[in-house]
């Protein structure tokens, strides 16, 4: 029994499949199936939510080593079976799902009149296939979940997105899938290779040296689209264009992690030496994403847009820290990437409020909102500056180790990382004074309503994390110090004895 004293992965994984039958089970006239439908997927998460604070409550933060183990005999003649457990990289993520789902399934609230019932199906199974597909330790039911998440947001982009929603979810599909096909391959031979499929086990067998190269790039062909790496990033700000604001909140919130997150834990462990050799392609290609992607975003007219080329540039920083193969670098990525996914999501919410009201992202149709909603402009400015990475904010502590880990290894890839910040303060900036300030030109902007009460409970949680990460970061750190420690001790171990071994 895990430290918990019951399954309590297992259940936080599967429980929002029990919301979801719930609300398949609902009859009745649509009013009712779709309030029923609401308040059930709702008190689901929150449930899940509360179950995953318990992973916070016991979790050591002294250790490395797997916590909350679950393993079930699935198909041992195959070495496959059912392996569950989290560590100082994967636990904070788990949260980071359970908590966001409530907050969208909320923002959603109004915004979704159509196919209610079927939209908090798709929510609930979400949920389940993220928080799995962070806490498997076993390859293949790894490689399940994150597949599996494809289909409920390509349903969410599909159905409720946008006019180009079955383009934008068709391209947000194919990209994702097609990558992921290599990566298949490349579990089988590490499945042949070692007789099993059990990540722990994985861990402690050797992938020779000639094999090293080749599924080092068939994961990146797969974690490079989820990223999303430059130059596979085009598919995402067409899914976040056309997805609903909850559908976008999610997408940059946890989905976007999923890449970042396959490479801190298979590629960097798996495959030390393939992944120190080409290391430097990988800051090629960040530091142009940081550099191109910000610049693309300073000429952007859409709200969404911009912000979904503010999300590439982040990721581009992530990926920057994630390979400098260093205790610094390492634990600002993984910072960087919870703060993103709290900062970003919020950003996309703002975005929300004002389409709600207005029914257009177009920047240029805005002005002097700050004067209308006060409120709601505290709230945006609070989370534009977190997304510049303003000290005492959630973003900064992430990004300057990021750039003190790069700057261990090369100096110009710290100053690559460090242009992305100075460039992201020019188009958020410029995004807030054209949307906030300025004169009310148009009617329909004067008759604005501030945040509603249920705004003011979807931002206030976001709020107190960005102020928390960026007040008091140790607190967030201490999770994943211990494992990203364990892991560059392995990695330069790793490359020792292969060095040892060529001489």
């Amino acid at each position: 029994m895990n430290a918990a004293g019951f399954p309590l992965l297992s259940l936080v994984t599967f429980l929002p499949l029990a919301g979801a039958l719930i609300i398949m089970s609902v009859r009745g006239d649509e009013e009712v199936v779709a309030r029923n439908a609401r308040w059930t997927a709702l008190w689901t998460s929150l449930i899940v939510f509360l179950l995953s604070l318990i992973l916070w409550a016991k979790f050591d933060q002294s250790s490395a080593a797997f916590q909350f183990e679950e393993k079930l005999s699935w198909l041992p003649e195959f070495g496959v079976g059912y392996h569950m457990g989290v560590d100082g990289i994967s636990v904070l993520f788990v949260l980071l799902s359970t908590a966001l789902t409530p907050l969208c399934i909320l923002a959603s609230w109004e915004s979704i009149g159509t196919r209610v019932r079927e939209y908090m199906i798709a929510f609930l199974i979400l949920e389940t296939m993220m928080v799995g597909m962070f806490a498997a330790l076993d390859f293949i039911v790894f490689y399940v979940f994150f597949e599996a998440v494809l289909i409920p947001m390509f349903l969410i982009i599909g159905v409720w997105g946008g006019p180009r929603r079955v383009y934008a979810a068709f391209k947000f599909f194919l990209y994702t899938l097609l990558g992921s096909v290599l990566m298949l391959l490349a579990i089988l031979y590490l499945w042949y290779n070692a007789g099993t499929t059990d990540i722990p086990d994985l861990f402690d067998q050797a992938v020779p040296r000639a094999a090293q190269t080749w599924i080092f790039f068939a994961f990146l062909a797969s974690f490079a689209v989820k990223v999303p790496m430059w130059p596979v990033h085009t598919w995402l700000p067409d899914a976040h264009v056309e997805a609903p604001t909850a559908g976008s909140v999610i997408l940059a919130g946890v989905l976007l992690k999923m890449g970042a997150y396959g490479f801190l834990r298979f590629t960097l462990p798996l495959l030390p030496e393939a992944t120190a050799t080409f290391a430097p392609l990988i800051f090629v290609l960040s530091v142009v994403a940081v550099v191109y992607t910000s610049l693309v975003a300073l000429a952007q007219e859409d709200m969404k847009k911009l912000i979904a080329y503010s999300s590439v540039a982040h990721m581009g920083i992530v990926t920057i820290g994630i390979f400098t193969l260093n205790q610094q670098g390492l634990s600002g990525a993984l910072f960087t990437m919870l703060a993103h996914g709290v900062v970003s999501g919020a950003l996309f919410l703002c975005v929300g409020v004002l389409y709600d009201r207005v029914h257009s992202r177009d920047i240029l149709r805005y002005g002097g909102v700050a004067g209308i909603m006060p409120a709601y402009a505290l709230v945006f400015m609070l989370f534009t500056m977190a997304s510049i990475g303003l000290p005492g904010l959630a973003n900064f502590v992430g990004e300057f180790l990021v750039i003190v880990g790069a700057w261990k290894v090369n100096p110009w890839v710290a100053f690559g990382a460090a242009t992305g910040m100075v460039l992201g303060a020019g188009y958020m900036l410029y995004l807030y004074r054209r949307v906030s300030f300025g004169k009310v030109t148009r009617d329909d902007l004067r008759a604005l309503l501030d945040l509603s009460p249920r705004e003011y409970v979807v931002f206030a949680p976001l709020i107190v994390l960005t102020l928390w990460m960026g007040i008091y970061p140790q607190s967030f750190l201490s999770f994943f110090e211990a494992t990203v420690a364990n892991l560059v001790a392995r990695h330069e171990a790793a490359l020792g004895a292969a060095r040892l071994a060529g001489m």
